[in-house]
């Protein structure tokens, strides 16, 4: 049995979620900085070989037409670092307006803490890579 590592990659911090080993539920873990990115990759590892991760979803934030930009770039090259683990792609276009309004919804003011956009996000772009597997 295994689980499923989400990353919302951003250009100052990585959200991760983590999934079930059933594959139904995505749960919040943490944020981390991206700079320096050796130290970001080793936080990654740790957190995948400590939760029995086999594969890694990676968020890629396609423009609205569905056109490859910077940010999707970045985060590519970023994912294509990644040794050792299955790595999937999954659109996230506009999670982070609804990471926002979930926070919002759940009471919790992430104006302070940005991270804890990136963490939601990272939750959003695993459930809709699990119900997309279902």
């Amino acid at each position: 049995m295994y689980k499923v590592m989400a990353l919302d990659v951003g250009t100052k911090r990585i959200g991760i979620a983590l999934s079930d080993f059933l594959l139904m539920l995505a749960q919040g873990h943490s944020y981390i900085q991206r700079k320096p990115e050796d130290k970001a990759l080793e936080a990654i590892y740790k957190i995948a070989k400590e939760n029995h991760v086999e594969k890694i979803v990676v968020g890629l934030p396609l423009n609205m037409d569905g056109t490859k930009g910077f940010q999707a770039q970045d985060c590519e090259d970023f994912a294509s670092k990644i040794k050792g683990y299955e790595v999937i792609f999954e659109d996230e276009r506009l999670t982070s307006d609804t990471a926002e309004e979930n926070l919002r919804a759940k009471k919790i003011d992430f104006k302070k803490d940005k991270g804890l956009v990136d963490i939601e996000s990272a939750c959003i772009i695993l459930e809709q890579y699990m119900s997309r597997k279902k």
